[in-house]
């Protein structure tokens, strides 16, 4: 590991290109740029995750953090290059003051040639991508809305918010949810009539497991809000015939039942974030089936063909704070009190 304090960009390009030559070029077999944009407090979480994505999909990992908006402009930086993040050339860097507000003039420079660039929030996804210009210039845009007080507003937000290449990772966290459901149709061809999905009101899995049933069946699901589980806990579907098919979560693995047919316990485990990330990666083109679910979940319509490049939309979230606590302090009449 080389560490820098207190550095410049150019520096950053500079140690990183002689850490890759004293490691031998590892930089040659890279399948892409993966831009972490992080909290502090959760940079080890995020280091974590990237060393079991990089397995399988070998990359430049630059992690952007941002903290002290109103201090000074500082740049600290740490360079692994086949270390601790296994096959990944990482870069961390840590940007204090204004620096941290136009962190793409230190990540530019970093980007690896000639593969796609994939940013990844590990925390709150902004509202509106385009205020990010490290989320305009990447290729596949990954948020994750359980990181959001709301998790279903925020759900809500990315359907608003939506251009194709985005995902969420709640759209990954169902991805066994949609097999085990799927696959209840290998051996029938009966119209499906209706569904219901037990799950917490906090639960943005559930609210996009009805977005993806909608889509793709044409019902809409009755979703019962329960608290027996902090995840979602179950999804029946009623068939034309009158017969029923049920997906309960039980622990790690899942109760599959079906009428006229024995029980069957199938896995259901909880993943890693990483094991999420990696699936994610797997993939560099727009998801049009997320977009139909997102856009059935969220009562819009057309996502898939809206164009898929952002333009940048410049905010200083500095200027909004100052504005909001004015707000705040105004009184009646709009002036401070």
């Amino acid at each position: 590991m080389i560490g820098l304090w207190d550095t410049t960009g150019n520096e950053v390009v500079k140690a990183l290109a002689a850490e890759r030559r004293s490691a031998g070029g590892v930089a040659s077999g890279l399948a892409l740029t993966l831009v972490a944009v992080v909290e502090e407090k959760k940079v080890r979480e995020a280091e974590a995750a990237a060393t079991i994505a990089a397995a399988a999909h070998p990359c430049r990992l630059l992690i952007v953090v941002r903290s002290d908006l109103e201090g000074r402009s500082r740049l600290d930086a740490e360079i692994v290059v086949g270390g601790r993040l296994g096959p990944a050339e990482a870069v961390v860097m840590r940007m204090y003051g204004r620096l941290a507000l136009h962190a793409e003039s230190v990540v530019m420079p970093l980007l690896a040639p000639d593969v796609p660039v994939v940013t990844w929030w590990h925390e709150e996804p902004p509202d509106t991508i385009a205020n990010d210009f490290l989320g305009v210039v990447a290729d596949r845009r990954i948020t994750d809305c359980a990181q959001s007080p709301d998790p279903v507003a925020a759900l809500r937000q990315r359907a608003v918010d939506y251009a194709p290449g985005d995902t969420d990772l709640t759209w990954t966290r169902i991805t066994l949810w949609r097999t085990l459901v799927a696959g209840a149709f290998d051996t029938t061809e009966e119209r499906v009539v209706g569904a219901t999905i037990v799950a917490p009101q906090t639960d943005p899995t559930a609210a996009l497991m009805k977005g993806w049933l909608m889509s793709r069946l044409g019902i809409d699901p009755d979703l019962q809000h329960s608290d027996r589980s902090p995840r979602m806990h179950s999804v029946q579907l009623l068939c034309a015939n009158g017969d029923t098919v049920t997906v309960t979560r039980e622990e790690n693995t899942a109760l599959f039942s079906r009428t006229g047919q024995e029980d069957r316990y199938m896995p259901l485990p909880k993943r890693p974030v990483g094991d999420e990330l990696a699936e994610e990666l797997r993939r560099l083109d727009a998801d049009q089936i997320y977009a139909e679910a997102l856009g059935a979940m969220a009562g819009v319509t057309g996502l898939e063909h809206r164009p898929p490049m952002r333009v940048h939309v410049w905010k200083d979230p500095t200027l909004a704070a100052k504005a909001d606590e004015a707000g705040a302090m105004a009184g009646p009449g709009g002036t401070a009190a």
